[in-house]
Order: C-alpha cells, then structure tokens, then sequence
C-alpha cells in the first residue's frame, strides 16, 4: 500500500514539474552554450569572417632594381649615305649596373632612375585578390662587350666587309645605356602558399605575362661615326629622329617569383623574368640598327597596396 501511494505520489510530482523543466532547458544559456550545432554555426561564422577578403587595398605599386643577362645577337646596320650595309653576327652583350655606391647616392639624392630600376603598378581584379592587370616599366641597360672578335657579313663602304671584327670602343661602340626600356601591360596571377591570408608572414607565388613597346635611348660610335640626339632635357621623346628616347620596337615576356608581405600592406618581391625583344630602327649615325634580343633578368623590390 505505501510503496503503490509512493510511486503514484513521484509520477504526480515528474508530471507536474515536466513543463518547467523544458521550458528551463529551452530558456537557459548553459544549455545553449553546449548545444553541438550553435557551437557549428558560430564556428562557421567565426570561419569565414576570418576569410573574407579585404576589400580595401586593391592597388599596389612596387619599385625595384635589378640584373640583366642577354644571349648572343645578330645586329644589322645600315648607313646608305655611307655605302654600310652590314651585319655583326652572335654580338655578346651585358647589363651596367651602378655599384652599390652609387646606387645608395642616388637613393639618398633621390635620383632613383641612376640604377637599372623596375617599376609596377596595378590593380586587383577580382575579391580574393588572386588577379590583376598591370603596367610595368623595366629600365634595363644593353651594351655590346668590347675586345670580342665577331663575325661580320655585308658591305662596308661599298665593299665587302671583312669576315671579322674586334669590337672597341670606335669601330662598334654599341650601347642602349640610357635604358632599353620595356614598357609593358601584364596580367599576374597570385596564390597563396603559406602564412596568414593578406597579413604579415603571407607568402604568396606571383607569375607575370604581358606584352608592349620598346623605349630605347641609343648611344653608339660605329665605324668612327659617333650617333648623337641631342641634350636630355630636349625633344624628349618619343617618335621624331632626334629624341631622346624613341619608340623602336615590341616586347613580350613572362615572370615568376614570390611575394611577401612584411608589414600591414608592404611587401617584399623576388622575381625571374625572361623576355624577347625586336628592335627596329634603332638610331646610328646617318642610318638604323635592328636586332632581336633575349634578355634574362632578376628583380628585387618593394611595394605596398593601397
């Protein structure tokens, strides 16, 4: 008797309290707090506001210096008035870069055009800041070696020319030392290999591939005939005979190398790019040069967004 009214008294009392009881687990924060998909849910969120891109900063600009290597050339000249119509076969040829010397004086003299410098400015084109369309400026220096004996076909003064020659600073002092410049539109694709997402430690893998015109100064002596344009600071550029720099040709190229942010929004960047060249035109005394070229180059600069 007692234990049946004890077990009817505990199922009046769960009956009784059992609204309470849900509505307490409904109600209450502890509860909350453990429930596994909240916990999902505010992890995702958590997720994926770290992941969003920045939408700020979606230009960035970088200037650096750099080394160039190029591979043997063919160079044609033609002087009609002098009865020249020659070509000095396999030229091999370097970069003139400043020395570390001059290079910080121009720095400190903010002259940053003495070196061969590197510029770049472009814009991202998509969110995640994985693509971008850019302008490049290469200001690279080409001078053909001396004390080199090359081969030689053609007409020199009407005459067949000698089957060689030693080149020297008079007989064929060949030089775009006032930069070949290479004037480029680029798209550049980046991604992702390690480091936080867009902030310092972010490593990034940066490929290049662009096309434009060639913006040579020439400098040259060939056969005794010294080319000249002018002063700098006149007829600038870039199309009549006697400016400065002229438009002589087309370029086309690809890079490859990594960026890395050090900074908030700068960065550092270390790239290969390798480029081919056709040159026409190129001014000489009282005619033209024209070659191709292959040119090596390695670049370091920084940048920053914005």
């Amino acid at each position: 008797m007692y234990i049946k009214f004890t077990k009817n008294l505990l199922l009046v009392a769960i009956v009784s309290i059992s609204p309470y009881s849900v509505g307490f687990a409904q109600g209450s924060p502890e509860v909350q707090a453990v429930n596994p998909a909240a916990l999902a849910v505010a992890d995702s969120a958590k997720d994926n506001s770290a992941r969003t891109p920045n939408e700020e900063n979606n230009w960035y600009f970088s200037w650096g210096y750099s080394r160039q290597q190029y591979a043997p050339s063919d160079i044609h000249v033609s002087q009609p008035g002098l009865g020249n119509d020659f070509t000095v076969h396999q030229a091999a040829a370097s970069d003139f870069p400043s020395s570390p010397q001059d290079t910080v004086k121009s720095l400190f003299e903010l002259d940053f055009t003495n070196p061969q410098e590197n510029m770049r400015i472009g814009k991202f084109m998509n969110p995640e800041k994985t693509f971008a369309i850019e302008f490049s400026l290469d200001h690279s220096k080409y001078n053909v070696d001396y004390n080199q004996t090359v081969a030689v076909s053609g007409t020199i003064g009407n005459a067949p020319a000698a089957s060689n020659l030693t080149v020297n600073s008079q007989n064929f002092n060949y030089a775009l030392h006032n930069g070949l410049n290479h004037l480029m539109i680029n798209a550049v694709w980046l991604k992702h290999l390690t480091g936080p997402i867009q902030k310092p430690g972010d490593l990034q893998l940066i490929s290049r591939a662009g096309a434009g015109i060639l913006l040579p100064h020439a400098d040259n002596t060939i056969l005794g005939k010294e080319n000249q344009v002018g002063p700098k600071n006149e007829n600038i550029c870039c199309f009549a005979s006697n400016d400065w720099w002229q438009i002589n040709g087309w370029t086309a190229g690809v890079e490859v190398g990594l960026r890395y942010t050090i900074y908030k929004s700068i960065y550092l960047e270390l790239t290969q790019k390798f480029a081919y060249g056709a040159l026409r035109s190129v001014p000489v005394y009282q005619g033209t040069a024209d070659q191709t070229i292959w040119m090596s180059e390695q670049v370091l600069s920084t940048g920053f967004l914005f």
